[in-house]
């Protein structure tokens, strides 16, 4: 938040006005809150756009947008104003950071933690797209993560299912980068179009950039339109989600109905192993690159049945040998709980450990071991005959 500067209003309409929130293209967005203490963004436009009667129906479109919005996943629209000589609307104010923000201040997010955020946020899209509204602007800085889940915000381009694109011939309205290819060639807008956006919106809570990199507008819009988009560093339970997303062409998307469901799924899976699969400690010690660490489950998860413990071999990369006679194969696992090969480490004072250090039953009885134990007992045997006789003696 920013204080407010002199040329800022103090009071809009019955709502006043404590600092800034930021800025856009559109206009300032400030803190304000109303008599009862209610706090609300809201939105104040440019004195200049406030001039522009296309632009005036473009903001009363976003208004209506917004009203016809239900659904826990979007800022609710409190009031509005659009016959002010600057128009104007406030809507709930979400408190926590963008997503933007929180990659950026943070690093890139779990794979349990962005299946859940992109769960939630295709499920505010159902929403949004039942109401008859696309939003062309999805995009990072425009989710807020509140206490309460996930929040869209922005409607600022949103515009009815089926419209088009252009504002002005050969301008696309929407962020380089998540901007699906159908608005970069002025095509009708879809829910698919959403699709998209929030694909390249997860990528980027995934690795921290953006699928189709940087540079100038020019070359991210060609990029979106011809290139296939970077999704390195991904994890593999969201790339293929995430690039069916990403697909070119509308029809080949996932709808926001499906993704939702998808999604609660991988992060309800991603949730359960987390805690086994990936702890903290094991990922601070990988030299893998962020978020890539599905290859090494399989050795992490034979590593704790074979009793390899936090001093085995998985921080520096290393595979754990395999128990002799496994299928092999990279998700190849102990048949049964029991496997002998768990109680390994465990053994305390015991003489002699039941199992070998791969886990395997030993063949039989070790050699040496029966040697030294014989050796003892017929030295302890020969010394106890000596006393004996030597007390018979006396």
């Amino acid at each position: 938040m920013m204080r407010l500067r002199r040329e800022d209003p103090r009071v809009v309409g019955s709502f006043r006005l404590h600092r800034r929130l930021g800025a856009g293209g559109m206009g300032v967005v400030y803190l304000g809150s109303d008599r009862r203490g209610q706090r609300v963004a809201l939105k104040v436009i440019r004195p200049d756009l406030a001039e522009d009667q296309e632009f005036r129906s473009r903001f009363a479109r976003e208004v209506s947008a917004a009203r016809r919005i239900r659904g826990g996943c979007t800022a609710r629209l409190v009031a509005a104003d659009l016959e002010a000589e600057r128009p104007w609307f406030a809507t709930q104010y979400v408190p926590g950071p963008s997503l933007h923000d929180k990659v950026a201040e943070e690093g890139p997010l779990t794979a349990a933690q962005i299946a859940a955020i992109g769960a939630a946020l295709s499920e505010g899209l159902v929403a949004v797209h039942e109401a008859g509204v696309v939003h062309r602007d999805l995009k990072p800085s425009n989710i807020l993560l509140s206490p309460k889940g996930p929040r869209i915000i922005d409607f600022g381009i949103a515009w009815a299912t089926g419209a088009s694109t252009l504002t002005h011939v050969g301008t696309a309205v929407g962020s380089p980068g998540f901007l699906a290819p159908e608005q970069v060639r002025g095509a009708v807008v879809t829910p698919a179009t959403d699709v998209f956006a929030l694909g390249a919106t997860l990528a980027y809570a995934a690795t921290a950039d953006s699928p189709f990199g940087h540079g100038s507008s020019e070359v991210m819009l060609y990029r979106v339109v011809h290139e296939e988009p970077h999704l390195q560093g991904v994890p593999d339970a969201l790339a293929p989600l995430v690039r069916a997303c990403l697909a070119k062409d509308p029809e080949d998307r996932p709808s926001t109905l499906q993704l939702s469901m998808r999604l609660k799924e991988i992060a309800a899976r991603e949730a359960q192993g987390l805690g086994e699969l990936r702890p903290p400690a094991q990922r601070a010690r990988t030299e893998r690159p962020t978020g890539r660490l599905t290859e090494q489950y399989p050795d992490q998860r034979t590593e704790r049945r074979t009793g390899g413990g936090a001093g085995g071999g998985a921080a520096g990369g290393g595979a754990t040998p395999r128990p002799h006679g496994s299928s092999g194969g990279p998700h190849s696992r102990p048949s049964s709980p029991r496997d002998p090969g768990s109680t390994a480490g465990r053994g305390g004072g015991r003489p002699a450990p039941r199992t070998t250090g791969t886990g395997r039953r030993p063949a039989g009885p070790d050699p040496k071991l029966m040697r030294q134990r014989l050796i003892v007992f017929v030295v302890v045997t020969l010394i106890v005959a000596l006393g004996i006789a030597a007390a018979q003696k006396l």
